[in-house]
């Protein structure tokens, strides 16, 4: 009975121990989820409101913008959002934006690189599973502060 008492409170002080990593990890999911929610369902308005800030105009089937997620290439969470602009028929094949980064010593200082790639599928896991629709490009990105 006592090893089994031992037991539980071992147990309970694991759970325990693990609990700021846990809300941690879940609080960044709440956090993913509304963002790609807000996305998904005030894409429009959002894009408008950036069409504003930058003066921008679609015109026609040429050039339009439209807002979509951002995601980490590598886990697929979603880290914001993103305009991107280009001809109709290719705009309305993207899913999302991927994000991904690198760096590398070039002679004395580290140059850093991030690349947003339209892509069209939000299942995006590493560079090599990556659906690239070229022709489109990356106008805006924006941020929440929280």
């Amino acid at each position: 009975m006592k090893s089994s008492r031992a037991l539980a409170f071992v147990a309970l002080g694991i759970v325990l121990g693990q609990a700021p990593p846990v809300r941690a990890q879940l609080d960044k999911t709440i956090k993913a989820a509304a963002i790609l929610f807000a996305v998904d369902r005030f894409g429009p308005d959002i894009n408008k409101f950036v069409n504003e800030v930058t003066r921008t105009k679609d015109i026609g089937d040429e050039a339009v913008t439209k807002v979509v997620p951002i995601l980490t290439v590598g886990n697929g969470t979603y880290a914001g959002a993103a305009q991107i602009n280009g001809p109709r028929r290719l705009v309305d094949t993207v899913r999302a934006v991927a994000q991904m980064e690198g760096e590398k010593r070039i002679i004395q200082p580290t140059v850093r690189v991030r690349g947003l790639i339209p892509v069209s599928d939000r299942a995006v896991r590493s560079l090599e599973t990556l659906k690239r629709v070229p022709g489109v490009g990356v106008t805006a990105t924006l941020e929440v502060k929280l």
